[in-house]
């Protein structure tokens, strides 16, 4: 327990707005719970968040101390980090967000600060809606994940339910994730399928394609369809039935048609014809096709989301009309 003396200069504030200024590090939504639960009293007593104080009244604050913490660069980071986010949707369950390439979704060996995760934690403590502090085990986490180098809609959860529901659907596969690519050269047919089994090499972080089952190989299937020619270059939309490591960029790639752009499975001499350094792919498409109950996330089936601007579509294809 903590006391404090109002003062003169403190004297007609009301209750909350004091406590948000003597503890910055005291998520609001917490704050309000503290005082309907009597643990921040006003001379003893239980208070209402909008009593205002006068001087000489004393505050007695139930509150674990780290609260009381001076905010230092460890737990005042998610107050000062500025997250930038492309919000497609969002709700009280879920966030959908436009990730843009480049940006990796979680921590790893390169990065540990500028990732999607960060950004969305920082985005939804700012706003009053998370906070480490008063949640014994859940963070907002991300249903999906995308390549650094891809963009595209991703799905977060900024609860424990939604994310039970929604990797429900997404193992269920009542989700269509459409994504959008440029490869190489002319599909024949120009709508059809790929198929086959692909076996990860650790090692490499690379994926080989086999036309026959294979140890450690599992099975891949990708719809696609040619929406553009142009130059030598195809614009595809690709509907992946299977979700495997780089199952699109590997393969297009075994199939002679590789991303444009793709360092890893690509043809350098394109890459460098066309100044692309990045792979050509985006999950510009996300729709959810609910087939059994969705619980908290059931008024969501059936409505869609399109990303209406990707890059390689308005540099090699501007006259496709996308998201039309």
């Amino acid at each position: 327990m903590r006391e404090f003396t109002i003062g003169k200069n403190d004297a007609g504030q009301r209750l909350d707005r004091w406590l948000a200024k003597a503890l910055p590090l005291l998520p609001a939504p917490l704050a309000q719970k503290y005082i309907r639960l009597k643990r921040v009293k006003v001379n003893g007593k239980g208070a209402k968040r909008d009593v205002r104080l006068a001087a000489g009244d004393v505050l007695q604050l139930y509150i674990n101390d780290e609260f009381f913490e001076t905010p230092s660069r460890e737990n005042a980071f998610l107050s000062v980090f500025q997250p930038q986010l492309d919000v497609v949707y969002e709700d009280e369950n879920l966030l959908l967000v436009n990730k843009r390439p480049g940006l990796v979704v979680h921590p790893d060996d390169h990065e540990r600060v500028n990732t999607l995760i960060t950004h969305i934690q920082a985005y939804l403590y700012q706003k009053k809606e998370w906070s480490p502090y008063w949640e014994n085990s859940f963070a907002p986490a991300l249903c999906n994940r995308i390549d650094r180098n891809t963009g595209g809609i991703v799905i977060a959860a900024k609860n424990a339910e939604a994310l039970r529901v929604m990797n429900q659907k997404i193992r269920d596969r009542e989700l269509t994730k459409l994504y959008l690519c440029v490869v190489r050269g002319k599909m024949t047919p120009p709508e059809g399928e790929l198929k086959g089994f692909l076996r990860k090499d650790e090692e490499k972080a690379q994926v080989k394609v086999f036309d026959h089952p294979v140890p450690g190989g599992k099975t891949a299937l990708t719809l696609y369809k040619t929406l553009a020619v142009r130059d030598s270059l195809s614009l595809l939309e690709c509907d992946l039935i299977t979700g495997r490591t780089h199952q699109i960029r590997a393969q297009f790639a075994a199939a002679g048609h590789p991303l444009l752009g793709d360092g890893k499975y690509g043809r350098e001499r394109d890459n460098r014809r066309y100044g692309r350094s990045r792979q050509a792919l985006y999950s510009y498409k996300l729709r959810f096709d609910f087939t059994t109950d969705a619980g908290c996330l059931n008024h969501l089936n059936d409505r869609e989301w399109t990303v209406k601007d990707v890059d390689f579509v308005a540099e090699y294809f501007p006259d496709y009309p996308l998201g039309c």
